[in-house]
């Protein structure tokens, strides 16, 4: 920050903030290797001690090596560019490899640290130009763009082969900078077309309807829902200046240098001492004018000032040694993808085949999901294992748009009860997830028959007495197997429709995100399959516990009236108590269902258990009394268990 604190020392006249900054580039110049010169990357600042001692002019010290010499040519303090001049003849000692740049041990500076380099050494080469050392500008430059045009975007790292080491890419505008002080310098046109390259990747892979985002993986061109500051302040900007027109140009740059922010501060601000700046007047801060051509200083006013410039030449001299030095070592696949995501299907034995060459295994979880696993060991070859990870990478997309997608709208299961001793008839409609397979109910479509519970209730098996769901809604539960598996043995059976019930403790509808069934791909079921949470789900099983023959209603939620008057009438009619009692039964009944204990005698009764531990106790035979404390038709020695739910 010793540019800034300088600059707002000298602006204001409080001499602290540049004294603060320029104890602080001190220290950090003590704490440097003797041997070597070079630094580490992160300090502990309590102890004084190096955390890491990589050393290396990407991420962690890019800024310190950039301003040291900016320092001096902004403020002309000598003591800053001897100290550029330690740091930049160590780094192209033992950290540059010709035009790579690979970070070494500060201590042991003959060793390397890490076999990659990060994005933000594109800045490097810019520096490389204020300094005067073009040639190898020019080198590391060109790698890095030869590392743009493999991967469409400058990775966030890159390994020693130019193979993506972190994928992301969060629109950095380094790589742009030095491609605009390297313009600057040669007037190379090469540079305006590597620019133009540049806007064009960002407009193919970043744009968005709401303006540009980072891109999560380049192999994939995923994008992260994030624009960081430095778009806008630095990337766009020297994007601009690159391809900008003197007239465009409001400031004369010349008097001017860059932050690491690309914020400009004039150079001006090195006449003017702190002791002076409280009284500075805008006349300090122009610039001398130009030494105009006249007979006295020995320059013939009626020659050219200046001899045509033959300097782009030389930056192409030394790109010709290094073309195609990136595809050579990383050359592009040649053979197409195996397997899309959007293409695979479960069921086919090619895909099946395809993934598994990837590293991928697939694992059915106990609620029917799948559960996709990539090993990179586990692949065939490193390209299938790349392969794999793009695979796994837009399965995740894909999972993403299916959640949000229109077809995700909620269904319904109606039904009507019939009025009992304690309530008026009325109409229930229960929220229902919809599938990715099936018949889709739209509009005023709807499927209404009566329901019949599937044996076994999870349809992994061959179903038992198959022929009792011919033209009725299935019920099943989920878990074991694939949802549209289920689908299909209950429309092979004949059913016209299918309730998946949830096997997920507590899980609502009012309380549970919208849960859409997925496929495999395949359009081979032919009936509509719906989801219910397991609250909503005890709710429809304790009314066909009540009727057998319960019809029921699928339709698109959007159509199907939410409300009933005498749904409203009976809810106005009932007290908080009878409403808890009727909560209470309906529980225990589902608990005896989902519990699958057919082999036990069928339940007669259920009633309230005591209020002292709120349990629900279920009775089998003739009726009893449940109280404790009051008198039995039997000897309590005889009286079965509580269940809990």
């Amino acid at each position: 920050m010793v540019l800034e604190m300088a600059a707002l020392s000298r602006l204001s006249g409080e001499p602290v903030f540049e004294e603060k900054a320029h104890r602080a580039m001190d220290v950090l110049w003590q704490m440097r290797h003797r041997s070597s010169d070079l630094m580490g990357t992160v300090l502990n600042i309590h102890s004084g001690d190096w955390v890491r001692r990589d050393s290396g002019v990407g991420a962690g010290i890019d800024s310190y090596y950039e301003y040291c010499l900016k320092a001096y040519i902004l403020l002309g303090e000598e003591k800053y560019l001897g100290r550029f001049n330690r740091h930049y003849d160590a780094v192209m000692k033992y950290i540059s490899q010709g035009p790579l740049l690979l970070d070494v041990l500060m201590h042991r500076p003959h060793t390397n640290s890490r076999n990659f380099m990060d994005a933000l050494l594109a800045f490097w080469p810019g520096l490389q130009v204020l300094k005067g050392d073009i040639r190898p500008a020019v080198e590391t430059h060109e790698m890095l763009y030869q590392v743009i045009q493999r991967h469409n975007l400058l990775p966030e790292a890159f390994t020693t082969d130019f193979q993506v080491h972190w994928g992301q890419h969060p629109l950095r505008p380094e790589f742009l900078e030095s491609t605009y002080f390297l313009y600057r310098a040669t007037q190379d046109p090469y540079y305006l077309q590597v620019g133009k390259h540049a806007l064009q990747a960002l407009q193919k892979y970043a744009r968005v309807p709401c303006g540009y985002a980072a891109v999560k993986d380049v192999r994939t061109a995923a994008h992260e829902d994030r624009m960081d500051s430095f778009v806008l302040a630095e990337t766009f900007k020297y994007l601009f200046l690159l391809f900008a027109e003197p007239a465009d140009l409001v400031l004369d740059l010349d008097e001017f240098i860059f932050t690491t922010e690309a914020h400009l501060l004039p150079l001006s601000l090195s006449t003017s001492g702190n002791a002076s700046a409280a009284q500075l007047n805008p006349s300090a801060l122009k610039v001398a004018p130009p030494i105009e051509p006249t007979a006295q200083n020995g320059h013939d006013l009626d020659e050219p000032r200046t001899c045509p410039s033959t300097l782009h030449l030389f930056p192409e001299s030394v790109r010709r040694p290094l073309k195609n030095m990136v595809n050579g070592m990383c050359p592009r696949r040649s053979h197409r993808r195996k397997l899309h995501a959007v293409q695979f299907q479960v069921g086919n034995p090619e895909h099946m085949k395809a993934v598994r060459d990837m590293g991928i295994a697939i694992i059915t979880l106990p609620d029917g999901r799948l559960q996709l696993l990539h090993t990179f060991a586990n692949a065939r070859s490193a390209s299938d294992a790349e392969e794999g990870l793009q695979f796994m990478q837009e399965m995740v997309e894909l999972s993403k748009a299916q959640a949000q997608a229109p077809d995700s709208t909620p269904l319904t299961v109606s039904y009507r009860v019939a009025a009992s001793a304690h309530t008026p008839a009325h109409k229930v409609v229960l929220t229902a997830g919809p599938a990715h397979f099936g018949r889709e109910l739209k509009g005023n479509e709807r499927v209404v028959a009566s329901v019949a519970l599937a044996e076994p209730l999870r349809v992994c098996a061959a179903l038992e007495q198959p022929q009792k769901l011919k033209g009725r809604i299935a019920v099943i539960e989920r878990g074991d197997c694939m949802f549209i598996d289920k689908a299909r043995r209950v429309e092979a059976a004949g059913a016209v429709g299918a309730i998946v019930l949830d096997n997920t403790g507590g899980s609502s509808s009012s309380t549970s995100s919208m849960f859409a069934m997925s496929g495999d791909g395949t359009n081979d079921v032919h009936i509509p399959v719906v989801f219910l949470f397991q609250q909503d789900a005890l709710q429809l099983l304790q009314a066909v516990s009540l009727d057998p023959e319960l019809e029921v209603t699928l339709q698109d939620s959007k159509n199907s009236a939410s409300s009933d008057p005498l749904l409203a009438e009976a809810a106005e009619a009932m007290d908080a108590r009878l409403l808890d009692s009727i909560l209470d039964r309906l529980k225990g009944s589902v608990n005896d269902f989902l519990s699958k204990q057919h082999d036990q005698a069928k339940v007669n009764s259920i009633e309230e258990g005591d209020d002292e531990d709120g349990h629900i106790r279920t009775k089998r035979g003739r009726s009893r009394n449940l109280d404790p404390d009051g008198p039995s038709e039997e000897p309590k020695s005889t009286k079965e268990p509580k269940e809990e739910l």
